[in-house]
């Protein structure tokens, strides 16, 4: 991965292009920001993170779970081949696919449904975001991780979760590796 290709592209999207109205002001504080519909958009060090963790290749296909704002949509396009992303609010991922098609991204493909189910008909994956808390790790992601691949998930009840890497190795063995403590 090219981390100074990330933190550079990172430093300069601007994620006030991701929130609305009087919260543009706030964008710039390392804090979650609501987005509408119950939702946030993370804090700008956690996308940071989670897209460490997640490691994405210039040759990636990647899945994410939650299109959101498109703020970490856009960070995996910019560091991947293609992104197949999945959002269950019909709203959020209109208003992300206007934003993301504004910054001249064509390599994101976008799909309105249950992110838990992943995208079967694309699968598998190299790497795969979710950035939505699960109670347990969903089987049908995992069966969509392609051999070789990593998935970064928030596990756990509804206000605590583990930050999880899982890999599958070439042997197609799942390994869990708990990161962090985070609030999804």
């Amino acid at each position: 991965m090219d981390w100074q290709k990330l933190e550079t592209y990172f430093r300069s999207l601007d994620r006030s292009l991701f929130v609305e109205n009087e919260l543009k002001k706030h964008a710039s504080l390392d804090e979650p920001l609501p987005i509408g519909f119950g939702q946030t958009i993370s804090q700008p060090s956690l996308v940071l993170e989670m897209t460490r963790l997640l490691e994405p290749e210039n040759d990636s296909k990647v899945l994410e779970i939650g299109t959101g704002s498109g703020f970490q949509t856009a960070l995996l396009a910019k560091m991947s081949a293609e992104v197949y992303t999945v959002e269950r609010i019909e709203q959020l991922a209109e208003k992300a696919k206007q934003r993301l098609n504004a910054l001249n991204f064509s390599n994101i493909y976008y799909k309105i449904g249950d992110g838990s189910t992943g995208w079967q008909e694309c699968a598998p994956y190299d790497r795969i975001m979710v950035t939505a808390a699960a109670g347990l790790l969903p089987d049908e992601l995992v069966d969509q991780l392609a051999t070789g691949g990593r998935m970064v998930i928030p596990i756990g009840p509804p206000h605590l979760q583990e930050l999880k890497l899982i890999t599958k190795t070439d042997t197609g063995e799942i390994n869990l590796k708990t990161v962090e403590l985070v609030r999804f």
